[in-house]
């Protein structure tokens, strides 16, 4: 049901026909120069020995290819395929819903290959999206000052303990512990790589991070031990949005946002000055970024401090990767990594 890749003599000859059906489905990766396209590429044809095929545009960069210039084959995958098309749309048309794995075997979908297809290009399943989404209901009305049993129906949760513990596993927090109004602010913002979840008080940004990193919670929770959380919007949260959506568009390649600066160790925050002068478009080792701070041995330490960052895409640590060239871990996902490596070519 699912499209699976034809042989590589079937791809050759539709590269070489520029077929549009394979648009977003298959992608070559051209031994000789080092590029991957799109199959309808306008560049000159490379020969067949010269070509290699790929299912995604991830498969593709962890093949060691880089993006064409001329046919911007990065985004496409996801958008043409039109199962994640479908489920998608159905999931904006009616966001309250209650999705289970039943529905989309009633849409006459495989749930294991719809699993696989979500994962590969979003990191999760289509349940959890959905999951994820309804929960942004509830945060919704709790915002507004509504009672906890009112988020837990909006969210579309039948159980007020399923209800607590995913709020809980997504904030660390339970739905009661959030104040009706405090100095620390929470609120979700969108971006091509899934909502982001953000936390500013009136003087800095002190958190933006994907809602499914795996200490999301832990760090959610020990900053709740320092100053109460309510959802709502600053003005830094605000100039975030605006700045994140312009990285994305491509037409910022730096970020002006105000960082707080009180947590984090002094090597820590060393560190992440260290990734912040990283231009886009540009990666460095770990041992590379040891140099920088002037301390050679303490790779490990780097790692780790670039694992700490709990400030997402401004402080860059998605531009580290290992010495051989290779992708190493990411909190938000290697599959978000690649994305971001992939998007910030536009600014070489």
């Amino acid at each position: 049901m699912l499209f699976t890749l034809p042989d590589d003599n079937t791809l050759y000859d539709a590269l070489l026909a520029r077929d549009p059906s394979y648009e977003g489905r298959a992608f070559v990766g051209v031994r000789s120069t080092g590029i991957f396209c799109r199959l309808t590429c306008p560049a000159r044809k490379p020969l067949r020995e010269n070509c290699e095929f790929f299912d995604s545009t991830t498969a593709c960069a962890a093949a060691g290819y880089r993006p064409c210039k001329r046919c911007h084959p990065i985004g496409t995958s996801a958008a043409a395929d039109p199962v994640i098309a479908r489920l998608l749309d159905a999931l904006d048309t009616d966001p309250d819903r209650k999705w289970a794995e039943t529905d989309i075997a009633a849409m006459g979908l495989d749930t294991s290959t719809v699993r696989r297809l979500f994962r590969r290009h979003f990191g999760m399943t289509f349940i959890q999206m959905a999951r994820q989404r309804r929960l942004r209901i509830a945060t919704g009305t709790i915002a507004r000052g509504g009672k906890v049993i009112e988020a837990q129906l909006d969210a579309g949760y039948d159980s007020p303990t399923a209800f607590r513990k995913s709020f809980a596993a997504m904030l660390g927090v339970a739905p009661s512990d959030m104040q009706t109004e405090s100095n620390l602010k929470v609120d979700f913002i969108d971006t091509p790589l899934g909502p982001m979840i953000a936390i500013a008080d009136d003087n800095a940004l002190r958190m933006l991070e994907f809602p499914d990193r795996k200490a999301l919670a832990t760090n959610l929770k020990r900053l709740a031990k320092t100053a109460s959380l309510s959802f709502g919007r600053t003005a830094i949260a605000d100039q975030t949005e605006t700045e994140l959506c312009e990285y994305f568009a491509g037409t910022r390649a730096q970020f002006t946002v105000p960082l707080a600066a009180d947590y984090g160790t002094s090597f820590q925050r060393s560190v992440w000055t260290a990734l912040r002068d990283i231009p886009a478009g540009h990666t460095v080792s770990y041992g590379a970024l040891a140099d920088t701070i002037n301390n050679p041995t303490a790779v490990r330490a780097v790692a780790a401090a670039n694992g700490a960052n709990q400030i997402a895409l401004i402080i860059p640590c998605h531009r580290v990767i290992g010495a051989d060239g290779t992708l190493t871990g990411y909190a938000g996902g290697l599959w978000r990594k690649q994305r971001l490596i992939e998007i910030e070519t536009q600014y070489q």
